[in-house]
């Protein structure tokens, strides 16, 4: 059986995440798949729920068994099969979206691909419920289907712990380590050499294990992280000058932010303060 629900693509700047494909498959042992590096633009999470199968990351073959799963991120190589002896069951969920990208590198889930649940149950139940969804055609309802979406990455979160070795973990950790103060500072003067020192590291190997770890480099956070903080200012202070709330969030040049705003959000700060 192989169930396999594919979903048209979105503008998803409105929703955490949206489901690209979802389904679930079991009893098929040539079940294999390969995608080279810069092909698959999604995450791609597989939880397996019955059954064996084999997972490749540079060059080492691990095996899955039930309660094991994988989260490759987006344009990761990728190579995984089934067991011809015992083939397994497995649920996935391909997705994408900005937020959700920010999301599990605050929680250190670029730091390996491979994980193992302490409780799968209510995954698979979240599992179950994207899939009913998806199959009633809820595309008039994209909020249901993104909601959905997010139900099963939150409580993939909350109940997922490595399977594997981290690499670079002393490095990796630091910067990860240093995530929450990153956003937390991020409408502040960004400076490179100040938190790739206080990583042990040059500027060169933090922008390059930054973006091993989130997929963005650490400007393209920090952009994020300001957008988010507009977003929020240009909601709560609806009286506000441009000028004065560009500069809360770390932009001297009005025109800059509205050209930067524009480009993460689709519409200008006025147009979003008109719409919300």
């Amino acid at each position: 059986m192989y169930k396999n629900i594919a979903l048209p693509s979105i503008d998803a700047n409105h929703f955490p995440c949206f489901p690209e494909a979802v389904g679930m498959i079991n009893e098929e042992p040539q079940h294999v798949c390969t995608r080279r590096s810069g092909e698959f633009p999604h995450f791609n999470l597989h939880l397996v729920t019955q059954g064996r199968g084999y997972v490749e990351i540079d060059g080492k073959t691990y095996e899955l068994k039930a309660g094991d799963s994988f989260l490759f991120s987006p344009y990761q190589a990728q190579h995984y099969y089934s067991s011809e002896e015992e083939p397994w069951e497995v649920y996935f969920v391909h997705f994408y979206g900005t937020k959700i990208k920010e999301f599990l590198a605050e929680k250190g889930f670029y730091l390996t691909s491979l994980w193992t649940m302490k409780q799968r149950e209510g995954l698979v139940r979240s599992f179950g419920s994207l899939i009913e969804g998806a199959e009633k055609n809820k595309l008039w309802q994209p909020a249901v289907l993104s909601t959905l979406t997010y139900a099963i990455v939150a409580e993939y979160v909350t109940q997922a712990t490595p399977l594997a070795p981290r690499k670079d973990r002393s490095s990796a950790d630091l910067v990860m380590s240093l995530m929450p103060e990153l956003q937390e500072r991020a409408c502040e003067p960004f400076e490179l050499k100040e938190w790739a020192d206080r990583a042990n590291v040059s500027t060169f190997y933090f922008c390059k294990l930054f973006r091993k770890l989130t997929h963005l480099s650490p400007m393209e956070f920090i952009t994020l992280c300001r957008i988010r903080q507009a977003k929020q200012m240009l909601i709560e202070n609806r009286h506000m000058p441009l000028a004065n709330l560009a500069l809360s969030c770390g932009y001297p040049s009005v025109s800059y932010f509205i050209q930067r705003f524009k480009k993460q959000e689709g519409l200008t700060p006025q147009e979003y303060r008109r719409n919300v």
